[in-house]
């Protein structure tokens, strides 16, 4: 693990540093930054997500990590002693640290698992609509006239398009939430 404070990170984050820095934290395993400034603290999460390429997570929780938790790509705020600020500028909201990685973990997994069937879904209702509108027009000859009335394709549109998801993200689990705790390696087969 590496350890940096931020007298270090000031001297760290010069364009003549930053990426010997980078490569020295590809090969820790934890990287955990101390007494940053809020503008140090944004910086390193842009600098790790613009040049690693990486999807960031930022955890906070007072108004010196908000600058940080809207650069992330996701953010996370803790509420606490130090105020909602945290919270107000968060994507998600937790109310301690230790809930991190039910959050992670178990929600991120069904929300992976959802979206992916979700994506698919989607392309099989348009595949199903366009072939009937392809097959539409050999029976009309290739006229270009409509295939249902205008309100009809809004119905479709309707029905197909909120009511399934809609079920489908409160009911579906795929996995239990206590066996994706005890097995955090299936977050990684969603990935």
């Amino acid at each position: 693990g590496l350890v940096i404070d931020g007298r270090t990170l000031e001297h760290v984050l010069h364009d003549s540093l930053q990426n010997i820095f980078l490569e020295l934290t590809e090969r820790c395993r934890a990287v955990v930054c101390c007494r940053a400034t809020p503008l140090q603290k944004s910086v390193l999460v842009r600098l790790v997500r613009n040049k690693l390429k990486a999807m960031t997570l930022a955890v906070g929780d007072g108004a010196n990590d908000v600058s940080m938790i809207q650069v992330a790509d996701t953010g996370v705020g803790i509420s606490g002693q130090e105020g909602m600020q945290a919270v107000m500028a968060s994507d998600f909201a937790i109310s301690q640290f230790r809930h991190l990685r039910k959050l992670l973990l178990v929600h991120g997994h069904w929300c992976y698992t959802r979206l992916t069937n979700m994506v698919l879904y989607f392309f099989y209702k348009n595949v199903a609509y366009v072939n009937l509108l392809f097959w539409y027009q050999f029976f009309c000859g290739f006229s270009g006239t409509s295939m249902t009335d205008y309100w009809i394709l809004i119905l479709f549109n309707l029905l197909f398009t909120s009511v399934p998801p809609i079920i489908y993200g409160v009911l579906d689990k795929d996995v239990s939430a206590e066996i994706l705790m005890q097995l955090p390696q299936l977050y990684m087969m969603n990935q």
